[in-house]
């Protein structure tokens, strides 16, 4: 019976602890590492199913190494900072095990989210018989997989993609972010980015925006322009793509509390001297940020994400919504974490287990578009995040 290794104990880490708890026909034994020791442990005592407990610097391929040779795992699941991906995926290269994430590689020096640092990987993952499987998400992810369950079965091309992220949940905190604060204040002041015609085009920072009418009974909020890691990827996998962009909501009390963060240089990402130290500014606000985990019992509302996509079938334009609501309190009440975490970590538990039952597997390197979708959505519908389609 497969064995997982599971790097990380945020909030994420949690819920892809639970899932594959739930599941023992699939996983048989379940490690948990991460440089805190005390969050494993908190998370294993949360499930009733013995959970192995490890402590790790994931910085470190030897240690990696080492854990990896002591507990055999057959994949290993990466839901640690986005800047120890290649040093996880050097461990497993060594130790020829499989490998899973949900956020692509970035150097902490530059808020640059690409692929260009995972997909070189591609040859000596192959050479060593085992695969890497990027961004097993939602957003990346389930989105991912949304746009080519949405060609298999729908279109006979697809020319406008917008991948729409909300979350109307309300934590009653005066600044929190849903998840690891550094990484997501990085991805909200970069520069947006889009595809469009064949080309990139880049905007100011949350300076393109409009209203969308969410499903549901939601209503109408306001969405803004980033740049989304996965539209690099479902770019390069679907040729018929004319426009392809990301949007996601924020509520004018976090846009607020950014605007002055960054104007004070809170945001900052390069060290700064302090009293003759050393210190980067976000990783200092960071520290003083409610701990995302923390939000769980307090977040109330609903999380939409969803890709809307136009093109063309039987020489007919067709206009087509597919998304998931998913509730924050329903996910406290299942793994202890809010929406957020949780369709983060579902994703990532059902991507490993397409790779440790055979259904998606072959040796390389692949993002999810790039496999057949049927069988991740069945396995949404199954574990927690069921979906919705419509014709518009």
């Amino acid at each position: 019976m497969p064995r997982v290794l599971i790097i990380g104990a945020g909030g994420v880490g949690q819920v892809v602890t639970h899932k594959c708890a739930q599941v023992p026909e699939v996983f048989s034994e379940i490690c948990l590492a991460s440089r805190s020791i005390d969050k494993c442990k908190k998370i294993a005592s949360q499930i009733k199913r013995d959970i192995q407990v490890e402590k790790l610097d994931a910085d470190k391929v030897k240690d990696t190494v080492k854990l990896i040779k002591k507990f055999k795992p057959d994949i290993v699941i990466n839901v640690a900072l986005p800047y120890q991906d290649l040093s996880i995926m050097d461990a497993c290269l060594e130790t020829k095990v499989d490998y899973l994430d949900t956020a692509n590689y970035e150097p902490k020096d530059e808020a640059k989210f690409s692929y260009k640092w995972q997909w070189p990987y591609f040859e000596r993952f192959k050479d060593k018989g085992i695969m890497a499987l990027l961004g097993s998400g939602f957003d990346p992810g389930v989105t991912n997989v949304f746009t080519a369950y949405a060609l298999k079965h729908h279109f006979d091309e697809i020319h406008e993609l917008d991948i729409i992220d909300c979350n109307a949940g309300s934590h009653g905190q005066p600044f929190a972010t849903n998840f690891n604060p550094e990484i997501n204040i990085r991805e909200v002041t970069a520069k947006g980015r889009y595809w469009d015609n064949g080309k990139w085009v880049e905007t100011d920072p949350l300076s393109v925006s409009k209203m969308y009418d969410f499903p549901d009974g939601m209503g109408s909020m306001k969405i803004y322009l980033l740049y989304h890691e996965e539209l690099e990827s479902i770019v390069k996998n679907f040729k018929t793509l004319k426009t392809a962009r990301f949007w996601m909501t924020f509520s004018d009390n976090y846009l607020k509390h950014l605007e002055v963060l960054r104007n004070v240089g809170m945001t900052r990402i390069d060290p700064v001297d302090y009293k003759g130290q050393k210190i980067v500014p976000l990783q200092f606000l960071k520290s003083l940020l409610p701990d995302p985990a923390s939000l769980g019992p307090l977040t109330k509302g609903k999380t939409c994400i969803g890709c809307l996509i136009k093109g063309i079938k039987d020489k007919k334009i067709k206009t087509y919504y597919i998304y998931n609501i998913c509730d924050h309190q329903m996910c406290y009440k299942e793994v202890q974490s809010q929406a957020i975490s949780y369709t983060t970590g579902v994703p990532a538990m059902i991507g490993a287990m397409l790779m440790v039952t055979g259904v998606w597997k072959k040796p390389g390197v692949f993002n999810m578009e790039e496999f057949d979708p049927d069988f991740f959505m069945e396995k949404l519908n199954k574990h927690g995040l069921p979906w919705t389609e419509k014709f518009l």
